[in-house]
């Protein structure tokens, strides 16, 4: 059903109908054309490039690049390495995680701009002839008919399309539009985190493989991004005014009290402008999907940037989808039951990371923003690093994850 009063410029139709160009729906898009489904993946903005997405691709992810003999290629792309997750207390520097046992081909997490890696997918993805990708293609709305979710209604360049569809599916992240127009139910596990995101140099004495450093009532995250560290400074929920309030002189003080060794190259930081601010959100949707409707990804349960695992999970849920999917698709026989299916696949991981993040939340973060004193080490992190066998299970737990997915 259409409520628009402004009749559509005209009327296309697809098997498939992806919204959003992230992680989650460019895979998806990829694999179902792969598979032969016809799909038409919606991107909103006129390119991949947003500063503050996720650079992470995990040991899992990798895996699946291999399965479908993209490894080589992939690896190609320019990245970074990081072979073990640390943290740094005070100087003291505690090892938390160790790929080097995990059993995969790649022991280690890739730092990759998100755009290229989208850039990458999209490359391979337009080898087959079933795919198609929209820039600037905006949902407005879901069409309906008989409480059956059938197309969508968008705006781009050149007109205001509905795009019928057996299967929407909105891939559109934590403010996902498809599933507010589809009227599903958000559950929210709390976040008492805000992370602000930024870039300074990158001098060539820097330590290797530095990550997250942990200062008096600070933690701070640092992404290799082989010239520039990319920044992600970890506050309290809502406290961004107040810092601002404190001036950019001091919130550069507060960095480089964090982490010394960047505290003589603040010229990165002209004004506020430099800083981003990305409000975290943990929640998750009561159920997935509606006749002729799936959400997957950040738009059926947003995760905190805690282990940069987000993009890892969306990519899963794309994986589980394609793999139960394609052939309903195909043989036109796809039915609500099958989308009850992949949430029943993909919930628990979701959940239990979800649930190891807020844990790191409450007992690790909200920790060190309470204390008058600079925190040692938990007793767990502690053992870590008297323990190094124990190394692997932190790094299983990020680096492969609850279910890991295979290619069909």
């Amino acid at each position: 059903m259409n409520d628009s009063s402004t009749k559509p410029a005209h009327t296309e139709r697809t098997t498939c109908c992806v919204v959003g160009g992230g992680p989650a729906g460019v895979m998806l898009g990829f694999l179902l054309a792969r598979a032969g489904v016809e799909v038409m993946v919606l991107e909103k903005h006129k390119d991949f490039f947003r500063d503050f997405r996720g650079d992470t691709i995990h040991p899992s992810t990798m895996e699946l690049m291999s399965e479908l003999g993209l490894l080589e290629d992939f690896l190609r792309q320019p990245h970074q390495k990081l072979s073990q997750i640390t943290a740094h207390f005070a100087g003291q520097t505690i090892h938390i995680g160790d790929f080097s046992r995990l059993p995969v081909k790649c022991k280690f997490i890739a730092f990759m701009p998100q755009w290229d890696f989208l850039n990458f997918l999209c490359r391979h993805a337009k080898k087959y002839p079933h795919f198609q990708l929209r820039m600037e293609a905006e949902v407005t709305g879901l069409l309906t008919e008989n409480g059956r979710v059938t197309g969508v209604k968008a705006v781009m360049p050149g007109g205001s399309p509905e795009i019928r569809a057996d299967l929407v599916v909105g891939a559109d992240g934590r403010s996902s539009t498809v599933r507010a127009c589809a009227g599903l139910e958000v559950i929210d596990s709390g976040a008492p985190i805000d992370v602000l995101w930024f870039r300074l140099p990158k001098h060539a004495d820097d330590p290797a493989q530095a990550f997250g450093f942990v200062g008096l009532r600070q933690f701070m995250v640092l992404i290799d991004r082989a010239d520039y560290w990319q920044c992600a400074f970890v506050i309290r929920k809502g406290s961004f005014d107040e810092r601002k309030l404190g001036g950019l002189k001091q919130f550069r003080e507060e960095i480089g009290h964090c982490a010394s060794f960047l505290s003589g190259r603040m010229d990165g930081l002209k004004s506020w402008d430099d800083v981003k601010l990305l409000s975290v959100n943990v929640n998750h949707l009561r159920q997935w999907y509606r006749d002729g409707l799936l959400c997957i990804g950040d738009s059926a349960h947003a995760m905190s940037p805690v282990g940069g695992v987000g993009i890892n999970l969306a990519i899963q849920d794309a994986v589980a989808t394609a793999n139960l999917l394609a052939q309903k698709l195909l043989s036109g026989q796809l039915c609500e039951t099958d989308l009850h299916s992949v949430q029943m696949r993909r919930e628990k991981p979701a959940r239990l990371t979800q649930k190891m993040q807020v844990f790191m939340h409450r007992h690790l973060l909200e920790r060190i923003f309470d204390s008058a004193e600079m925190i040692p080490p938990p007793l767990p992190m502690r053992l870590l690093e008297k323990f190094p066998r124990l190394r692997s299970l932190p790094a299983r737990m990020v680096g492969i994850g609850f279910r890991p997915e295979h290619i069909k």
